[in-house]
């Protein structure tokens, strides 16, 4: 399973971790991804969704 947003398409970045010496160390920075259960289209479907698109609104959260 793929960790990217199925509204916005966000997905893994690269990124450096860089010490105090200046030493550079390659990082995987994640979205922060909810399994949700969303109205879309009209129907029910549960989806993993970002939390940003969840505060914007994107998304009709069904409970």
């Amino acid at each position: 399973m793929a960790r990217r947003c199925e509204i916005c398409g966000k997905g893994p970045m690269m990124s450096y971790r860089v010490s105090h010496s200046n030493r550079h160390t390659k990082v995987k920075l994640l979205p922060n991804l909810i399994k949700v259960k969303a109205k879309i289209n009209g129907e029910v479907r549960r989806v993993r969704v970002c939390s940003s698109c969840l505060k914007a609104g994107k998304v009709q959260k069904v409970v």
